[in-house]
């Protein structure tokens, strides 16, 4: 008790994992959440951790962690929700469950998290709220059908809810990078790989981490880490064509 308190789901690996470790390192105490255990243990032990097994999607479980982490560790000062999954495939051929399953980690779990956490930190007039979107929360592309739709609702919730939150002291922010070098590039390995990925290297998730504080401090909603992320969303925005000429190039479909 007495440390600042950030609440973290998807911490057992990729960008949620080093979000723990940071913030652990900086002096945080931490309540980290995913369904993977194993990942979470690689974070160790601390007195300031707390390690939580749970299911963004199930409602009654993630408010009984996040009861236990305020009853625990204290006032959730910060919630970066890092959790989503990224199978990839062309929609006609994905499992119906499966692009449904997609929709229900990435953006239920965020809608989750708003009736839970966001609730308790809006009542106290304080706090920042960390939402991952994506780049491909605003740029659509073949075999990513399913991941896009996810992010668009994350990026157009988290939109609204920054400006529905405005004066009430709880900062509401949203990152959309691009391609990160993380496990989760293991589930379009392992399913179906965008040629497009290979014009497009991935940027180091430390790199994203960093946008992220300094996005924090400003109180800005977009955060695009990488050189040219920014660059990208206004293409698409202004040059859509061109870049659906670009995909089907580059994918031959």
């Amino acid at each position: 008790m007495g440390q600042s308190v950030h609440f973290i789901t998807g911490a057992g690996s990729g960008l949620g994992l080093l979000t723990a470790q940071r913030a652990l390192s900086e002096g945080w105490s931490v309540a980290a959440l995913d369904v993977n255990t194993a990942g979470l243990d690689s974070l160790g032990e601390s007195p300031r951790l707390l390690k939580l097994t749970v299911d963004i999607t199930d409602v009654d479980a993630l408010e009984t962690a996040v009861a236990q982490c305020e009853d625990t560790l204290g006032p959730i000062e910060r919630l970066t929700n890092a959790a989503a999954i990224m199978p990839l495939g062309l929609l006609e051929d994905q499992p119906r469950e499966l692009i449904l399953k997609v929709m229900t980690i990435n953006y239920g779990g965020l809608v989750n998290l708003t009736a839970t956490a966001f609730r308790r930190m809006r009542e106290r007039g304080r706090g920042t709220f960390v939402s991952y979107a994506s780049m491909a929360g605003h740029w659509p592309l073949i075999y990513m059908g399913a991941y896009n739709a996810s992010k668009h609702a994350v990026a157009s919730f988290t939109e609204v809810l920054h400006h529905e939150a405005r004066g009430s002291g709880v900062r509401v922010i949203c990152v959309c990078p691009p391609i990160v070098a993380t496990p989760l590039l293991d589930q379009a390995k392992a399913t179906t790989w965008p040629k497009i990925f290979n014009i497009f290297p991935a940027i180091e998730p430390n790199l994203v981490i960093d946008t992220v504080e300094k996005a924090v401090s400003r109180n800005r909603l977009w955060v695009f880490p990488g050189p040219i992320t920014r660059i990208s969303w206004w293409m698409r925005r202004w040059m859509p064509g061109l870049l659906w000429w670009t995909a089907h190039r580059v994918e031959k479909v």
